[in-house]
């Protein structure tokens, strides 16, 4: 299967460990895996893939919301409305909960089908549940 992992940690820096050990796990699995940067990246390229899986992180510690160009990002991205998809978070700060339900109301609003989603804990962690997808 081809799986976009989207990378949209709270500032702009290079997709962090966690991101390249859900990648890691996906490719483990016989899955082709391409990671993109949502801040560099426009999500013009998210149509062309089976699943896109979300890897965000709450804008600070006592915040519940998402980076701001995710939303921008993801309407960027004509055509993924019915794609199959998965949410992830990395546990960060004191509200990871209610991160996560605000990055799939996101992605439901482009009408993507989130059929997954999980708080991640660390790169082990991440590349477990990485091991899962299409499975």
């Amino acid at each position: 299967m081809r799986i976009a992992v989207v990378s949209a940690p709270s500032r702009r820096r290079p997709p962090v460990d966690y991101v390249q050990a859900l990648a890691k796990g996906m490719e483990s699995m016989g899955h082709r895996v391409d990671v993109i940067d949502a801040w560099t990246d426009n999500g013009m390229r998210l149509p062309g893939y089976e699943y896109i899986v979300i890897a965000a992180e709450p804008v600070s510690f006592f915040s519940a919301k998402i980076p701001e160009m995710l939303p921008k990002f993801l309407s960027a991205g004509s055509g993924i409305g019915g794609k199959k998809s998965a949410a992830f978070v990395k546990k960060e700060g004191l509200r990871s909960g209610k991160t996560l339900i605000n990055l799939m109301k996101a992605m439901e609003k482009e009408g993507m089908v989130v059929n997954w989603s999980d708080i991640l804990f660390n790169a082990p962690h991440a590349e477990a549940m990485g091991k899962r997808i299409g499975a």
